[in-house]
């Protein structure tokens, strides 16, 4: 089972959840992540920016840039901080050559393991290479419902 705890509610319920296996099997493994997953902001934000240097630069296609982006950024974050990513990146992807990787980034689970501190490195990287070809990428203005969220 997986719960997200993001409240006093689900807290409780989840250790309700958790007594109860407990007290069936008298055995459970369990596994915390404390991260928060990314957010669909910093998602559209990534899609937008990927739009915008495909057409400014011309040299490649949407998909063309996010496979870029994801296989020169997104994978250093991820090997970084995530030992089971690293690992298995490492026997399966890394033996590969360049036009291959490039060409399984179309489909390879990169930014959509990231939580919301590392697609904010991520977009950050993607921003400062593009900047040093001439595409400004922009993050968007916070709404007033974002800044009062914040």
């Amino acid at each position: 089972m997986k719960m997200t705890v993001n409240s006093d509610r689900a807290l409780q319920d989840a250790i309700g959840e958790l007594r109860g296996a407990y007290a069936a099997r008298r055995y459970v493994t369990m596994t915390i992540d404390d991260g928060k997953p990314r957010s669909h902001d910093q998602n559209a934000i990534s899609h937008v920016w990927y739009e915008q240097v495909a057409r400014e630069l011309r040299e490649d296609t949407a998909l063309g840039v996010k496979s870029f982006c994801k296989l020169h950024f997104g994978v250093p974050i991820l090997r970084a901080e995530e030992d089971d990513f690293r690992a298995m990146y490492d026997r399966v992807v890394k033996p590969m050559g360049y036009e291959d990787k490039i060409a399984l980034m179309a489909f390879f689970p990169v930014t959509s393991l990231m939580k919301t501190p590392q697609l904010s490195q991520y977009l950050e990287a993607v921003q400062a290479h593009y900047h040093k070809h001439g595409v400004w990428l922009q993050f968007p203005e916070p709404t007033s419902k974002q800044q009062r969220a914040a």
